[in-house]
């Protein structure tokens, strides 16, 4: 049941931390497995692309190819560690173990509970985002001061990510029917963001479709605060980022509070 907003304000920081506090130490039980699955899949695609497809084409605007593929898979780094974690944990807090009902039933509103998912898994795409930029470096990325900016970029990608994953999760009722978003939405915007290959080589109308792309600007954003420096078309990307993390933040607690108070 939702609290008296008459004796609070919205968004209190004591609900929102107790919801993180108990994420952490829940995070403990399982971080190793966590760990391993959010990262060694970009990883992979790192080592299988630089190394296949970059013994083919040796360098990619004016990049060697694994260092192309280093910064562009950080994208795919905070896309797998914030959409997938967010869709299905949160469909079995609340449909299966009813972790929701008992916090909720404490003063702890919707609001406040899906802020704190959504920053939660955001903060560990922020470090998982980094491992892809650490491996490139061992294959010849030259260490730059943008690579501080990667964490920061990770967490708002990873952010409009995860309240993504918690939109689709209070919107179907069953846990099959996310292969449905997997295959039309994440699967086809995955392969068209520029990790892999630049997208000028594509037709007109897929790069238009690109630039409404977030994991594009995520791509663009971190390669060039890397690789090529920063210039004013990257307050494009950052504003896109930030705007789609706020649309889908206010999407989810809009969609979860008519699922879970009733």
């Amino acid at each position: 049941m939702a609290r008296d907003r008459s004796s609070v304000g919205r968004l209190e920081r004591s609900a929102i931390s107790g919801v993180l506090v108990r994420e952490v130490i829940n995070f403990s039980s399982f971080w190793k497995a966590s760990v391993f699955s959010s990262t060694i899949d970009p990883l992979v695609y790192l080592l299988a692309f630089g190394f296949g497809f970059g013994s083919l084409v040796s360098t990619v605007g004016g990049l060697d190819y694994v260092q192309f593929v280093g910064t562009g898979v950080v994208a795919t780094a905070v896309l797998f560690s914030s959409v997938f974690p967010s869709m299905f944990g949160s469909f079995i807090k609340r449909e299966f173990q009813h972790t929701y009902d008992a916090i909720l039933a404490a003063p702890v509103d919707a609001e406040e509970l899906m802020t704190a998912e959504a920053l939660w898994i955001a903060l560990r795409a922020s470090v998982f985002g980094c491992l892809p930029v650490l491996v490139a470096m061992v294959f010849g990325l030259a260490p730059s001061w943008g690579m501080l900016l990667v964490p920061p970029i990770a967490f708002v990608s990873g952010f409009g990510w995860s309240s993504f994953g918690l939109l689709v999760a209070a919107t179907f009722k069953t846990i099959d029917s996310f292969s449905y978003v997997q295959s039309t939405v994440i699967t086809p915007l995955f392969l068209v963001a520029g990790s892999f290959f630049p997208i000028d080589g594509l037709p007109h109308w897929a790069q238009v479709a690109a630039n409404a792309n977030p994991l594009y600007h995520c791509v663009q954003l971190v390669r060039n605060s890397v690789v090529y420096g920063l210039d004013w078309i990257d307050l494009w990307h950052a504003g896109f980022l930030i705007a789609f993390a706020i649309v889908m933040w206010r999407l989810a607690i809009w969609r979860s509070e008519k699922r879970l108070i009733v």
